[in-house]
């Protein structure tokens, strides 16, 4: 693995070369290959000294804290491509992840050794990145790719991190805006203007907060007396013949897991009408509420072909931004049942379970400035239980 030897006795460019004494005095040279398969030969004063690091090279590789350059010789391209199909990742990642890898990352460092990219590497990656991508998202996809080498990391491919203490751009914080949240006569007019199949989805993500995903994988196993047990969502690919799994576990929720929604009248009422005008159709094995009844349109609606008629509903309404674009998206229905939620007073975790977030910070995160300060309550709650005969001030 390391050779040691004196370059005065074996380099013809040595300027000592040939050197015949035995004990010339002249330094003592190491020669190996660092991972990446960088040869390094670093350079001793006496032989023993050489000796000793030559030695501990060789017990570092029996110890397991040796580096086999030749597993961190493969490119960068195709460790990447394996690593990915190993992720257990939901259809979406998966598709984010490959899109990023495939445009960004691969045809800047694809041709790179695992163990070659170096920490300059990452440090103009991100710098490039920052140019095309938002911060948000940046800050986001070097989470992938942080992964992806402390896997590497593990499997003894290189030694460190190249992506440890980049400095990436500031996001902007994650509250909603405000403007991104429809009024009550917003919603109402965007259920009237949809086409009427859709009519219901409206109000299942402003009264109940479902994603639009989860909203068009509605089935009559969802509906109980008072709330709704929301137990999956549709598949990205639910639209095309060739799909195999049309239904798939809600987000951040294992197979069989489900989460509960409080059922208000007036959604109920919504439900039954939709029950009694369209029916259900059976689609995968389930009765599901809103699965396409003409030829030509496709096995289920997904969160891409659904947006078209959103968009439209929008324009029809007039609900649209200056420049003629629709004004909210989906997911705004959404703010509407969490911002509603807590101006009225229900507590942000009761609410940010109800909405199925992973944590409850990100629903602090999002929505914590809608809270309706408490100041006074507060004053009034701490004079009573800490002076109860006392007058308020």
């Amino acid at each position: 693995m390391a050779t040691v030897y004196q370059r005065c006795k074996s380099d013809k460019r040595n300027v000592n070369y040939p050197c015949t004494q035995f004990r010339c005095g002249h330094p003592w040279t190491v020669r190996y290959r660092e991972q990446g398969g960088a040869e390094r030969q670093p350079s001793f004063e006496m032989k023993r000294q050489a000796d000793a690091f030559a030695d501990r090279l060789q017990r570092d590789k029996y110890e397991g804290l040796y580096l086999d350059p030749k597993r961190g010789e493969i490119p960068l391209r195709a460790y990447a491509a394996e690593w990915l199909e190993r992720q257990v990742i939901s259809d979406s990642t998966y598709r984010n992840y490959e899109s990023f890898l495939r445009i960004h990352l691969l045809p800047r460092l694809g041709d790179k050794t695992i163990a070659g990219v170096q920490r300059k590497d990452m440090e103009a990656f991100v710098a490039a990145l920052g140019k095309k991508l938002a911060a948000s998202t940046v800050c986001d996809r070097m989470k992938m790719v942080a992964s992806l080498f402390q896997t590497a990391i593990k499997e003894k491919r290189r030694a460190d991190d190249p992506t440890e203490g980049i400095k990436l751009p500031r996001s902007a914080t994650h509250a909603v805006d405000e403007d991104e949240i429809p009024t009550l006569y917003e919603v109402d007019l965007i259920a009237k203007q949809i086409s009427p199949q859709y009519r219901l989805t409206v109000y299942l993500q402003a009264g109940a907060g479902l994603r639009i995903s989860e909203t068009l994988a509605f089935t009559n196993d969802c509906i109980r007396s008072d709330f709704l047990r929301v137990r999956r969502q549709v598949s990205s690919k639910a639209h095309r013949d060739d799909c195999k799994t049309r239904f798939i576990p809600l987000k951040h929720r294992a197979e069989g897991e489900y989460r509960d929604v409080p059922l208000p009248a007036f959604l109920a009422e919504e439900i039954d009408m939709h029950l009694r005008e369209r029916g259900t159709a059976t689609t995968a094995g389930m009765e599901v509420l809103f699965a396409p009844r003409d030829r030509g349109k496709g096995i289920m609606p997904t969160a891409n072909t659904y947006a078209y008629h959103f968009r439209k509903a929008l324009k029809a309404a007039g609900i649209v931004k200056p420049d003629g674009n629709p004004k909210y998206t989906p997911h705004g229905l959404r703010h509407f049942f969490a911002s509603t939620a807590l101006a009225h007073g229900i507590p942000i975790h009761e609410v940010s379970r109800w909405l199925g977030h992973k944590s409850i910070k990100t629903t602090v995160d999002v929505y914590g400035h809608l809270v309706p300060a408490s100041w006074d309550r507060c004053r009034t709650v701490m004079q009573t239980a800490l002076r109860p005969g006392a007058p308020a001030a």
